[in-house]
């Protein structure tokens, strides 16, 4: 049985990670065979969002493992604990939280700077030759991960897509209900919610991904 690390960003789209996204790859990665262990990074978020109304919740603040606790149902470990002796591969989901507190793409585009603890661990599952999934924006980091020329989608975003191409990235365009390999790299990706309409076309990308994953490891 392959053993998944799944970094989680927070809890909620807008300022965490994408909780049907989040779920729907726990869900996979049990209904495919694999067991996993969920890590987030004990800091605090960027900022807090008010999920009915879109707005920054002013003088708010969360922190991020706390947060992703929710998801987890408490059964979560601080990012600096995760070791990649312990997996197989390494799967991350979307929402936000992925472009403002695993890096910060969502402020500054292709001059991100990644979280150095992620990107530390996130390398090292790489260098050891071991799969990642990213999901949703989480493939903006693709190329910082591993390397000039990663293939990866976002779905079909152009902005999002020259922004990967800029950070040395080669994007593909990929329908919501897939995902893509870079096999050579060992990263595979797919659109969820960059392109989902719905809960469904979610998980279809997103069991697409864990499939191609697992079959990696």
């Amino acid at each position: 049985m392959s053993k998944v690390a799944v970094v989680l960003s927070g809890c909620g789209f807008y300022d965490g990670a994408e909780i049907n996204e989040a779920v729907l790859t726990l869900l996979s990665l049990e209904q495919q065979g694999a067991s996993y262990q969920c890590f987030a990074p004990d800091r605090e978020q960027m900022h807090v969002i008010n999920h009915l109304t879109g707005e920054p919740a002013e003088g708010e603040s969360r922190n991020v493992l706390v947060e992703a606790a929710r998801i987890a149902r408490g059964n979560i470990k601080p990012l600096t604990e995760a070791n990649v002796s312990d997996f197989d591969a390494l799967v991350v989901p979307g929402g936000f939280g992925a472009a403002k507190n695993l890096c910060d793409f969502a402020v500054a585009g292709a001059d991100m700077t990644i979280l150095g603890d992620f990107l530390a661990l996130a390398q090292s599952f790489h260098q050891a030759g071991k799969p990642i999934g990213l999901i949703c924006i989480a493939p903006v980091m693709a190329a910082a991960i591993c390397g000039e020329g990663t293939q990866c989608t976002i779905g079909n975003d152009a902005e999002t897509a020259d922004a990967i191409a800029a950070m040395g990235g080669q994007h593909l365009e990929c329908p919501v209900e897939e995902a893509r390999v870079d096999a050579s790299k060992k990263m595979v990706t797919t659109p969820a919610y960059m392109l989902a309409g719905s809960v469904s076309e979610a998980y279809a990308g997103i069991s697409d991904c864990v499939r191609e994953v697992l079959a990696l490891a």
